[in-house]
């Protein structure tokens, strides 16, 4: 007897929802993977934060870094990005399931290197005092309280805003000019991370080295068919075989 949890076609309660309505944005065969993305760089980021707490961080300042003036008001681009990346992600996981899992591949890759700088090389570096009473200030106040400063070096803001541009850059189907928009907006997010005294030039070059890296093992070895497997055997748990 077929289990009542499953369609005559095979699919899961669950599954038969969600292609009927999330799977019309994310497409049920990259949802589990997309979102380990967030799970891991979420844990990576929070967890060596608190191995490393009582751990001897160093300033990796240079004379560029503090010739910079404090800009709040670049706290907009700094914050906007989160939105940047959730749409770019998905459009990602939207083109061809190859593509997508070698992009996953190359961002997982990426975290686990970012954690291995934030527990070999502890960074931090001196804020600014902020004054004011305007929204800027709200935010900027916001972002140093939730945000230690710590796990600088690579910058995965940086990191994440240039994976969001190079994970489209060949896709043939995303139009020339959203192309270009991802560019430019990566590399405001690259400045804004300045200004906002958030990071150092070096994480910002550190971050876009490590996303290229990243990507290009991920897109040049066949170790995201291995990845590809995996969340295919997830997926079928959770959606129910096709």
């Amino acid at each position: 007897m077929r289990d009542k949890k499953e369609s005559k076609t095979g699919g899961t309660r669950f599954g038969i929802w969600y292609e009927k309505s999330v799977g019309k944005l994310i497409p049920k065969q990259t949802v589990v993977s997309l979102i380990s993305c967030f799970v891991l760089n979420s844990a990576i980021y929070t967890g060596t934060q608190l191995l490393m707490k009582n751990a001897k961080h160093y300033d990796l300042s240079t004379k560029f870094d503090k010739s910079l003036p404090f800009v709040k008001e670049w706290i907009y681009i700094y914050l906007i990005c989160f939105a940047f990346w959730a749409v770019n992600y998905i459009m990602i996981s939207r083109t061809e399931r190859e593509h997508w899992y070698k992009f996953a591949t190359g961002d997982y890759l990426s975290r686990l290197i970012c954690g291995v700088f934030f527990i070999l090389l502890p960074t931090t570096n001196v804020r600014p005092e902020i004054t004011g009473n305007g929204l800027s200030s709200i935010l900027m106040r916001f972002v140093y309280t939730a945000d230690p400063a710590s796990n600088l070096f690579p910058s995965i803001h940086c990191l994440v805003s240039w994976m969001c541009f190079i994970g489209i850059r060949k896709q043939k189907h995303i139009p020339v000019w959203y192309k270009v928009f991802s560019a430019v907006f990566a590399v405001l997010v690259f400045a804004s991370t300045q200004f906002t005294k958030q990071h150092y030039i070096i994480d910002v070059f550190a971050g876009a080295a490590i996303a290229e890296l990243s990507y290009f093992i991920g897109t040049h070895t066949n170790f995201y068919k291995k990845i590809w497997r995996f969340f295919d055997k997830v997926n079928n748990v959770v959606f129910g075989r096709d």
